[in-house]
């Protein structure tokens, strides 16, 4: 009777979830067509935080159902619509890329980034030898859509970005600390949202920003393995 009760009361937040990105969304309309641009901004910014509250109870509801096979059937679901690429640069330097930009700060949860991105280091990291940058930049790259002109780069400092380096830091640093590691952080244009992480040497950084103006629109070519 309580799994019933629980799976019955994350199924009303769905439902809630949904209704709102409805009327977000006929909101995104109305102004947009009234020539308010702004506006539309604004509510599509509320649209897209109602998303994604709404993708958290979604993929939570699997289990309620009280099936032992939930967990793993919603990973593979997520790591079939959300691809993470893993891997090393021919320079040696770790590299996370996904088609997703971060969550802006206090605007929804950035749990979601925790659902995909985890699984996916753990399954790239499966077997291998663990690896310890030390003395390194952990460079953040927020690459956004150029079809969407309308749509200004954020500040740095208002993007989520401690969910990402907590999860790289626990796989490829011995710590996320500023002895051991600096952080940048950068913004460009490309063919769609994408969020790129860089764990680079100090003394390689110099080269990285060289690189930077020449990275290709999908990204750089990653290794499986370490080429130092």
């Amino acid at each position: 009777m309580e799994q019933k009760t629980s799976f019955l009361q994350v199924l009303d937040k769905i439902n809630r979830g949904i209704s709102q990105m409805k009327e977000a969304l006929d909101a995104v309309h109305l102004f947009y067509r009234n020539g308010d641009i702004g506006m539309a901004y604004e509510r599509a910014l509320k649209l897209e935080e109602r998303a994604e509250k709404t993708t958290l109870f979604t993929r939570a509801l699997p289990a309620y159902t009280g099936n032992p096979c939930a967990a793993e059937a919603v990973d593979r679901v997520i790591k079939e619509s959300i691809p993470v690429q893993i891997g090393f640069t021919s320079e040696g330097w770790f590299t996370v890329q996904f088609p997703a930009l971060l969550p802006k700060k206090n605007a929804g949860s950035a749990d979601y980034i925790r659902q995909f991105l985890y699984p996916a280091m753990n399954r790239f990291f499966q077997g291998k030898p663990p690896v310890r940058y030390k003395d390194c930049v952990l460079v953040i790259r927020h690459v956004y859509d150029r079809r969407r002109p309308e749509r200004a780069m954020r500040d740095h400092d208002n993007i989520e970005i401690n969910m990402v380096t907590d999860i790289v830091a626990m796989y490829v640093l011995p710590d996320d600390h500023p002895a051991v590691c600096s952080h940048y952080y950068c913004s460009t244009a490309g063919s769609e949202d994408r969020t790129e992480v860089y764990v680079v040497p100090k003394h390689d950084f110099p080269l990285w920003l060289i690189d930077e103006k020449t990275i290709p629109d999908k990204g750089v070519r990653l290794y499986e393995n370490i080429t130092l």
